[in-house]
């Protein structure tokens, strides 16, 4: 984790593999395959997200073997594994909405059914500050262009009212939660 408590992209994997496996034991080339399918759906293919492999979870001791061997193995979270998913579904978000943010809220929202209801709204409310910091940089950097010519007006135009309808979502997310 970074100094300001949010993910690395090897963690992001992490949260992505043990909150998997808290729906039930999976094989692990199953496991393997869910997470790369799904870090690759939301930020494409990505270097920074072959860390190492699932198989350092279970030397760690934050997943065990349920059965079987070889490729078929079967694997289970650990209560250690639960313990290290709860912290990492508690991370920081860092700067900009990036790609790499991007990955880690579909993250936080796939397995915010895991945490405790106050948590949960806790975690609504940190997404929506995001919302509201990437708001105020953007209308910022709006107004510093404001009546150049191009096309980086438009541009912001668009990517704030993006912002706009994401904030509205958490907002909605909160008072739902």
């Amino acid at each position: 984790m970074y100094k300001d408590n949010s993910l690395i992209p090897t963690e992001a994997v992490r949260l992505a593999a043990l909150g998997l496996l808290t729906e039930g034991p999976r094989s692990y080339g199953d496991l393997a395959d869910e997470v790369r399918l799904f870090t690759s759906r939301i930020v494409g293919p990505s270097l920074d997200l072959i860390g190492p492999p699932i198989e350092v979870l279970r030397v760690e001791g934050l997943i065990e073997s349920a059965g079987g061997g070889g490729a078929a193995a079967t694997v289970c979270i650990t209560e250690a594994g639960r313990q290290e998913l709860m912290r990492l579904l508690g991370a920081n978000l860092r700067g900009p909405l990036g790609e790499f943010n991007k990955l880690v809220i579909a993250l936080k929202l796939r397995f915010l059914p895991l945490l405790e209801p106050s948590a949960r709204r806790l975690q609504a409310e940190l997404l929506a500050e995001i919302c509201e910091r990437e708001l105020t940089r953007l209308t910022d950097l709006r107004r510093h262009y404001d009546g150049r010519s191009g096309h980086l007006i438009d541009w912001l135009d668009h990517d704030i009212v993006q912002v706009e309808q994401r904030l509205g979502w958490f907002r909605s997310l909160q008072e739902r939660l």
